[in-house]
């Protein structure tokens, strides 16, 4: 199996991503280059955070028309695994990949700290290794973050098991306190209808080993890892 790693100009997270990739799990990897349609016959597609182009516009607008996009576009609709992480989950639903938006953190202010994620689905590649209801502890640090759709698309979302983690305490409950930015339904995380694209706005990359304070991200890539070694 072989991943890709996109890079944009301002992308700040693509070697956090690749090392993961790499020296974690020791997969080959390779960084696909934001002005080229050649995805190098990779078999997952990460799309990493930072700030693509600047954020100029709005968070990932621009990128939405970088030339790798239309051939993760067409990856995507083949079947292909893709993870957007955070500026990745920004640019995922300007690109049309995911439903909704990410909007202002409510208050309006850059959020960088350690959060709790309940784990809604366990049915999907990137969920497949977690439990249904456990709790993760992963890392955010973002400005736009405030997930926003539609009640038609929410309900869809809901009805089709396509929330992937919710913000929540430590025990797992669902409140307004344990919402960092004001996502609708504490979401922090989907799936696209055909359970092959995820975006998410916390930071797996930055919890894949001890020694960053959590490993609980790494249990995401074992699953893609999983799911492709059976493919």
């Amino acid at each position: 199996m072989k991943f890709g790693v996109l890079v944009f100009p301002g992308s700040n997270c693509d070697h956090d991503t690749y090392n993961v990739i790499a020296e974690v799990a020791h997969q080959p990897v390779t960084f696909l280059w934001h002005d080229s349609e050649d995805l190098q016959g990779v078999d997952a597609v990460l799309v990493p955070g930072g700030f693509a182009y600047g954020d100029y516009l709005r968070t990932g607008a621009i990128a939405r028309f970088s030339p790798v996009m239309q051939a993760v576009q067409r990856f995507a609709a083949s079947g292909g695994l893709v993870l957007g992480i955070c500026n990745g989950f920004q640019i995922l639903t300007e690109s049309g990949l995911l439903p909704g938006a990410l909007m202002r953190n409510a208050g309006l202010k850059y959020i960088c700290k350690q959060v709790h994620l309940r784990v809604e689905t366990t049915a999907s590649p990137f969920t497949c290794q977690l439990t249904k209801g456990g709790v993760l502890q992963i890392p955010i640090g973002h400005m736009e973050g405030n997930y926003f759709c539609t009640s038609e698309e929410l309900h869809r979302l809901e009805c089709e098991d396509r929330i992937a983690f919710r913000y929540s305490t430590p025990a797992g409950e669902i409140t307004s306190e344990a919402n960092p930015n004001g996502s609708l339904a504490n979401i922090a995380g989907i799936l696209n209808e055909g359970r092959n694209v995820l975006g998410m706005m916390p930071h797996p990359d930055r919890s894949s080993e001890p020694i960053l304070g959590s490993s609980d991200g790494w249990k995401i890539f074992a699953s893609m890892i999983q799911t492709l070694a059976v493919r």
